[in-house]
């Protein structure tokens, strides 16, 4: 009876680590051949003050979280090398020209219609436990429906 009670206890705590984000409206701007990069894109709610870390998935070799900011006159992309930090009851929007996650070394062109599943990796802040949230996100074609940002946010020399 105990080894129950302490796996259903485990199973619990398992799920409410993973309610402790929610995703929303996730998508990942489509490419041409012969590109190596590009965005995915979001919006993150917390149940708690969390962490962005990083990500995995199986159509890219590496998975990045990022900024652009402007520098004096020059607006540049970066790493952020220590995630980025996701407070409680504020949404935190992953869009063209602002935080987004970078999907590096693409094994494959993606177009409009296909599916990108992503395990995204999060710190809870206040314990420090990792716990990860998986996300199916569509591909927007480039030209149509999120593609009036595919301008803001060049991949090119990534």
């Amino acid at each position: 009876m105990k080894r129950i009670s302490f796996t259903l206890a485990a199973l619990l705590l398992a799920g409410a680590a993973q309610a402790q984000v929610t995703i929303h409206e996730p998508w990942v701007r489509g490419t041409v051949p012969q590109q190596k990069a590009t965005g995915l894109f979001m919006r993150i709610d917390a149940a708690q003050d969390v962490r962005l870390v990083s990500g995995q998935t199986p159509v890219a070799g590496i998975v990045e979280v990022h900024e652009m900011a402007m520098e004096g006159d020059v607006m540049k992309m970066r790493q952020l090398k220590d995630g980025l930090k996701i407070a409680k009851g504020h949404a935190m929007n992953l869009k063209p020209g602002g935080y987004h996650i970078m999907l590096i070394d693409l094994k494959q062109p993606l177009k409009g219609g296909d599916t990108v599943p992503v395990t995204l990796t999060f710190e809870d802040i206040a314990s420090k436990k990792l716990f990860t949230q998986e996300v199916k996100a569509p591909v927007t074609a480039l030209g149509t429906g999120n593609g009036a940002h595919d301008a803001s946010m060049s991949h090119d020399k990534h």
